[in-house]
């Protein structure tokens, strides 16, 4: 790795100082000083809250800081929004991308060109973006579209599109948070190569792992403020994890996987499952699944391959076109969600906002909105709100969250309302739990807390199926790992039977037919 330029003869190529920034009764950045310099790679670590996307938002204009200053070269910079950033040479990649589907790369990047000309010549564009991305490893073809990309390609070309308007700090918000480990190794080659060319790149994630492979200055943020910096050949995860916490945090307690009896049911088994999607959906084809009592089954997929429709279908948002569903022995085939719902399945979403929580109704009405039939009295004309705010504290202090009950939901941060849904769908002791991305959003305390949750619930007795894209996960958590690509299982394993890396081939479909064979 190259050694960052901190010595005093080299100035930042960007200062933020003393930069703070309010939110009502929030104070997320508190006087912040923060460094960049050409070709380095600059982590920006800290937990949910601690002020680390706000911070960035302002360096991209998004937020205009209280007070603080910008210094781009050692000069005054005036940022109020996207277009100033720019101007600057300062781009951002997002975690949702910007693209536009029905476009193709060449017409997805023309339209984020700085001078954008009156008739576009595509062509010039084209060999533009070839040359771009040979030289830097982003080979992506400019014709095609981008609807027919996988995760991984398009955000090359959000990538491209940074570098070919000219950008020289690049921010990169979780940009590993969808791919797999070799897709993840293919963008820390990117980086380096781009480091080398004198860009300095921003990277946002919660991943310590990869902050320890890719970084070579890493700032930590806690409450608000900066609670340290330092170089890579300094940092060692419990150092990392302590500055971000003030203190050591205790490790998973896997505990003793269950015996299962060979005479006993699934809680969950589908059978020749398909699914006629709509839209975007992906249709899931001769899917057959069981997860057993006292077990986590762990799916695996690159996002769009189906893990979102095999939830739905579980819980019957989606109908089975063709085979059966049964829940603990029983044919739900054709049940309704609520029936589902009555019968203890928990179900925590991929997005908890627009899928799970009633966003102006407060956190302690959207505790008791999936369980009205369990709090009612007087027939349903009021509920029992003593009971509901007893069983969500409980809940609460088992799991070490905690958050206020009396505020909106849609107030929450996104860390505090997965918070909130793990909380509401662990309180009744669940017979089968479907977690989607379940630590999306979540620090590294809370990531510890909700898993350490799930695999309470399986001691417990409980099936849990668990959807994510982290593999360090799914094979931490999963007794059983199943992975879909295009709406079919294409692999079934142990976790001690496979690795990441095959796993990773399977989820982006490069050794589908290898996986089948064998």
């Amino acid at each position: 790795m190259l050694t960052p330029p901190l010595s005093s003869k080299t100035p930042p190529m960007i200062s933020m100082r003393e930069i703070s920034k309010s939110f009502p009764g929030v104070v997320a950045n508190d006087h912040i000083d923060f460094d960049i310099f050409r070709s380095e790679i600059h982590v920006l670590l800290g937990e949910n809250g601690a002020g680390k996307s706000t911070l960035m938002k302002i360096l991209y204009g998004f937020y205009r800081a209280d007070s603080g200053r910008i210094l781009l070269d050692g000069k005054p910079a005036a940022i109020q929004s996207p277009n100033d950033a720019r101007a600057l040479q300062i781009g951002m990649v997002f975690q949702d991308f910007t693209l536009i589907p029905a476009f193709s790369v060449a017409e997805n990047i023309a339209l984020f060109l700085p001078d954008l000309d009156t008739v576009v010549d595509l062509e010039a564009v084209s060999l533009w973006i070839e040359e771009m991305s040979a030289r830097y490893g982003l080979r992506v073809n400019p014709d095609a579209m981008v609807y027919e990309l996988s995760i991984g390609e398009q955000q090359k070309v959000e990538i491209l599109k940074l570098i070919l308007s000219n950008s020289r700090l690049l921010i990169l918000d979780e940009p590993t948070r969808v791919l797999a480990p070799h897709e993840v190794d293919a963008l820390f080659q990117i980086l380096y190569s781009m480091r080398q060319d004198g860009y300095a790149i921003i990277l946002i994630t919660h991943k310590i792992k990869e902050v320890l492979e890719c970084a070579d200055r890493i700032t930590v943020l806690r409450n608000g403020c900066v609670a340290g910096s330092l170089l890579r050949s300094n940092a060692s995860e419990d150092k990392l994890v302590e500055m971000m916490f003030g203190r050591k945090l205790s490790g998973l307690k896997t505990g003793k996987k269950v015996i299962r009896e060979e005479t006993a049911l699934p809680v969950l088994e589908l059978q020749n499952v398909h699914t006629h999607g709509e839209g975007a959906e992906t249709n899931l084809e001769e899917i057959d699944l069981k997860v057993y009592p006292g077990e986590i089954v762990g799916i695996a997929g690159v996002s769009g391959n189906g893990q979102r429709e095999l939830g739905d279908v579980v819980l019957g948002m989606i109908e089975c076109v063709k085979g059966t569903k049964h829940l603990f022995g029983k044919d739900v085939t054709n049940s309704s969600i609520q029936k589902l719902r009555r019968s203890l399945v928990g179900f925590i979403p991929e997005n908890p906002l627009t899928m799970a929580a009633a966003p102006f109704m407060t956190v302690l009405e959207n505790m008791a909105v999936t369980k009205t039939w369990h709090y009612a009295l007087q027939g349903g004309l009021t509920m029992d709100w003593k009971a509901i705010k007893a069983d969500v504290e409980n809940t609460m202090e088992r799991l070490g969250f905690s958050f206020s009950l009396n505020i909106p939901a849609r107030s929450l941060s996104g860390g505090n309302l997965q918070r909130m849904i793990i909380v509401r769908e662990l309180t009744h002791d669940p017979r089968l739990i479907i977690a989607s991305y379940l630590t999306r959003g979540l620090d590294v305390q809370s990531t510890l807390a909700a898993r350490q949750a799930l695999i309470q619930a399986r001691d417990d007795g409980a099936g849990v199926l668990l959807i994510s894209e982290d593999l360090e996960e799914l094979f931490m958590l999963s007794d059983r790992l199943i992975v879909l690509y295009g709406g079919r299982i294409v692999g079934s394993f142990t976790p001690d039977e496979t690795n990441y890396y095959e796993v990773g081939h399977l989820m982006t479909g490069s050794e589908v037919q290898y996986a089948s064979n064998s």
